[in-house]
């Protein structure tokens, strides 16, 4: 006589229902912390100079994006990312390191992140159920700032940088590193 087993249950898969919530707003609290720290890095070395202002303006539609993210962690008590004390010196050293290679590095790192980000928004807005009309919303809204700051580096010369191909990959890799380790530690 041979034993049956019971079925083998899976537990639920952290991106389903409220796990897959809580991932969006741990990882997206993050990028908006590190996004903030860039822009911090940048204006740090280029001071107020030429792109100083459009740096500023950037700056502050991310500090707006990370409040929201930082009110929605705290309402819905997710935990944030324990690598946030990370993405703060990485955000701030990837600003400043880009900014030392010149305006255009700079904004070329502005592209980069926000192209990422851009497809990282769509993504979450796309599996969002209707019952997150509002987070949808919201993502989406913060996704149009993020193209338009894509927008703005691109005219501000961001792909003369010098090795702009390579920068570009690795910053893109660099992020989406980042969004695989934000959503899961």
């Amino acid at each position: 006589m041979t034993m049956r087993q019971p079925p083998r249950r899976e537990a639920p898969h952290p991106a389903d229902g409220e796990g897959q919530v809580a991932r969006f707003l741990r990882v997206d609290q993050a990028g908006e912390l590190g996004a903030v720290r860039i822009y911090q890095g940048q204006m740090a070395v280029l001071g107020r100079g030429r792109t100083g202002p459009v740096l500023e303006r950037m700056a502050d539609q991310e500090r707006h994006h990370l409040r929201t993210f930082d009110r929605l962690i705290s309402e819905r008590q997710v935990r944030p990312t324990l690598l946030s004390p990370l993405w703060h010196v990485a955000g701030f050293a990837l600003g400043a390191a880009t900014a030392l290679l010149g305006e255009r590095a700079a904004m070329a790192c502005t592209v980069a992140v926000e192209e990422t980000i851009d497809a990282h928004y769509a993504d979450q807005a796309e599996r969002l159920g209707d019952d997150e009309a509002d987070l949808r919303a919201t993502i989406e809204g913060f996704r149009a700032d993020e193209l338009e700051h894509r927008d703005i580096g691109l005219a501000h010369d961001a792909e003369k940088a010098v090795a702009y191909p390579l920068l570009s990959a690795t910053i893109k890799a660099g992020c989406r590193l980042a969004i695989w380790l934000s959503e899961r530690i």
